[in-house]
């Protein structure tokens, strides 16, 4: 064991290096001007996946259920084989919207809606933050075990606690909420992440090394053990609620649906993507990261049983085997890594989350409440706030309840509370007729379903309610038992609320879905959100216009910079309007042409997403910025051209389309439009592939003619010198 001073000088080195790593990375990024990471260190941040919960809580699994740990991981596994159809298209969305977190993509799908956005976020922040606590528990409690027994040991626990809480939330700040767009990636963090991911692999494997070939003599010796022990149980697996095989089905679904929709994964996978072929590498190496994790998980956990640790401490034998070995040296090794799993979660989850509770939450009451809207300049001070009130809420959830039922359960429930993601988001990525009525209502559903089922439970197991409303239900109404609703029983509580939830969840947006028409609005979003999945092209940078230019360009510019400096410091609002202009390639224009000013406020937009969010943006972009009489005038009458050409109707009069005729077949318009413009591209890239194939064909005859040339050559020479040598030949023959 070691002193509390010896345990808090390695945790403050051990997090000195890894500030030292991030500025580092930090400042070699400002002064080379690189925008991405080596391709490896984006992979091995996806396995911030493995938290403590995976370091330590898979032994304990594996303690009582055997080899049923592996469910989770087979589900993420099938989840990462299908990310280049999944992930690949939600990377394109990303770079189209300027999305900065789930919330974000799932509201850019359904019309950039803000309900929609702040309801995935509540879902997220009583989904995680007790995750979160479960982290900083693991962190607490192996300290306990490490740590030499004093008599102030509740005391020297909570002071590890509340150190470590505070470095989390300094080192997130400096590295994960240093700037106000978080589509900025955050090189210095992500490198840091990879880092600990590094560690906990070596750590555990080295673990698992020990007691397989140190303790025991290798692999064989320890399964015969096993089986010696009375221990087959291990070697199988068990469920103790419900049936077996739902519980594997239950825990595969949920693997598959937590490494896509947790707002850690999401951000890692999705926002800090730099480039599209960096997920073929992650297909591959993510599981094998996955597979290498869970390899000496058996060994571990049979090594401890047969050392006669008893089975309730189980989530402690990748820590105590060492220490009952008189290894120190690697039981120091394990809590790092231990550590690391478990602040490398704590990290990214808060950036994501602050981020989320920001731009979502806190956005909607400054717009709502005019006493708030002091607080748009300091959007960024707002974000580091929220950062400090996560970690801050997660710690006391830990200490609260750290030796409670409720606190064991909040892996799954976790787990549980994101699967509601999944009917709006994937829905959304591949059903057209999805709308945001039906993922509203889905959401909301689900919600209520995970809450009732599994949620509720948990708080009458704690003691918080009347037990009686499990056994009866509520006002005595038996099939409304929250763990056997609907008279369905037989399944253990996680797999009943699960499938309950998601049945309401996909009914209701399915249903909702089919019974709202959306709006031309919608309609029009929706196409375009399409269309970014299908393109790794960024989206153009302008379009073409054909109007004159009238509109006076100086007025608009001050217009937006109002606008951008109510969120952003006033030298990057005028920095990033400027950037636009340069973009546009209107920034030595005094006059700009309609279609020229509708591209300069998408283009403002997208730059305003990165702050505030998709849907905040768009709110704020639709209630700031004014069109004058005119220029509404010849934004209608450009469309009714276009319209009226599109329809072959030429000659007609734009000023008279029919208003409802403009209304139903704008949609199909636009559609039509893209179709023809997807279709004259992939012309013009057969056309290009077919004349780069007849220079590589030229190419290889001018080469054969070239080197038929130095054959042709060569052989002149060689009959020159044979013709030369029979000639002297021949004068020697006469001279003799």
């Amino acid at each position: 064991m070691f002193s509390t001073t010896t345990i808090l000088l390695v945790v403050c080195l051990y997090m000195a290096v890894l500030f030292g790593i991030a500025q580092i990375v930090e400042n070699r990024a400002e002064s080379t001007g690189r925008k991405s990471i080596h391709p490896l260190f984006y992979v091995l941040s996806i396995t911030v996946y493995a938290t403590s919960w995976t370091f330590y809580g898979s032994v304990g699994f594996a303690a009582e259920s055997g080899l049923l740990y592996l469910a989770i991981y087979i589900g993420a596994i099938l989840a990462i084989l299908t990310w280049w159809r999944t992930l690949r298209r939600m990377v394109h969305a990303k770079e189209t919207y300027h999305i900065s977190s789930i919330a974000d993509f799932i509201s850019a799908r359904y019309n950039r809606s803000q309900a929609i956005a702040a309801m995935v976020t509540i879902i997220a922040l009583l989904g995680i933050i007790p995750y979160i606590a479960l982290q900083l528990k693991a962190v607490i409690g192996t300290y306990e075990i490490i740590a030499a027994p004093t008599d102030s040991e509740g005391y020297s626990s909570g002071f590890t606690g509340s150190l470590i809480t505070l470095l989390m939330i300094i080192f997130t700040i400096m590295f994960g909420a240093r700037r106000l767009d978080p589509t900025e990636r955050h090189q210095g963090m992500m490198v840091v992440l990879a880092v600990q991911c590094l560690i906990k692999l070596v750590a555990f494997i080295s673990v698992g090394a020990f007691v397989t070939y140190t303790l025991y003599d290798g692999m064989g010796d320890i399964f015969q053990r096993i089986t010696w022990a009375g221990l087959g149980h291990l070697l199988g697996s068990s469920s103790h609620d419900g049936s077996l095989s739902v519980q594997w089905i239950t825990l595969i679904i949920l693997g598959a649906a937590s490494i896509q929709c947790l707002p850690r994964q999401f951000h890692v996978a999705v926002v800090e993507n730099s480039n599209e072929r960096h997920i073929r590498l992650a297909m591959w190496l993510v599981p094998l990261y996955l597979l290498a994790i869970s390899f000496f998980v058996i060994p571990i956990t049979a090594g401890g049983l047969m050392q006669g640790l008893p089975v309730g401490e189980a989530d402690s034998f990748v820590l105590r085997l060492p220490q009952l070995a008189g290894n120190q040296g690697l039981a120091l090794f394990v809590f790092i890594g231990g550590f690391s799993a478990a602040t490398g979660m704590i990290i990214i989850s808060a950036m994501t989350l602050s981020t989320m509770a920001t731009n979502h939450l806190l956005m909607i009451a400054i717009d709502r409440y005019k006493r708030l809207n002091v607080l748009r300049h300091y959007l960024l001070q707002c974000r580091w706030l929220m950062i400090a009130l996560i970690l801050s809420s997660s710690y006391w959830f830990a200490w609260e309840f750290s030796d409670s039922y409720m606190l064991a359960a909040m892996g799954m429930i976790s787990f549980a509370a994101v699967f509601q993601f999944v009917p709006a988001m994937f829905g959304g990525l591949f059903w057209q007729r999805g709308n945001k009525v039906g993922a509203m209502l889905g959401l909301c559903a689900g919600f209520l379903l995970w809450f009732y089922t599994l949620v509720l439970p948990t708080f009458i197991n704690q003691g918080w309610f009347n037990p009686d409303l499990l056994v009866s239900g509520p006002f005595q109404i038996a099939w409304l038992r929250p763990q056997e609703l609907f008279g369905l029983d037989g399944l253990s509580t996680l797999s009943h609320s699960v499938f309950w939830s998601f049945v309401f969840n996909s009914l209701f947006y399915i249903v909702g879905s089919f019974s709202h028409r959306p709006a031309k609005l919608e309609r029009t979003q929706l196409s375009d959100f399409m269309k970014s999945m299908r393109t790794s092209r960024h989206v153009h940078k302008a379009r073409p216009t054909g109007l004159d230019a009238y509109i006076q360009l100086t007025p608009k510019l001050r217009e937006a910079e109002h606008l951008l400096s109510d969120y952003l410091p006033l030298d990057k609002a005028e920095a990033a309007v400027a950037r636009i202009t340069e973009d546009l390639a209107v920034n030595y224009k005094e006059q700009i042409t309609i279609i020229e000013l509708v591209e300069f406020h998408r283009m403002l937009e997208h730059a305003l997403a990165g702050a505030i969010g998709a849907a905040s943006a768009h709110n704020a972009i639709e209630n700031t910025i004014k069109y004058t009489e005119q220029e509404t005038k010849d934004l209608k009458a450009v469309y009714s051209h276009i319209l009226s050409e599109l329809h072959g109707q030429g000659e007609a009069n734009p000023a008279v389309v029919d208003p409802q005729l403009e209304e139903e077949n704008r949609y199909s318009f636009i559609e039509n439009l893209q179709k023809t413009i997807d279709e004259q591209t992939a012309e013009l890239t057969e056309q290009k592939q077919a004349l780069e194939k007849a220079i590589e064909l030229r190419d290889r005859s001018d080469q054969k003619l070239f080197d038929q040339r130095l054959v042709n050559q060569k052989l002149i020479q060689e009959v020159k010198s044979l013709r030369h040598r029979l000639e002297r030949e021949e004068d020697d023959g006469s001279v003799i």
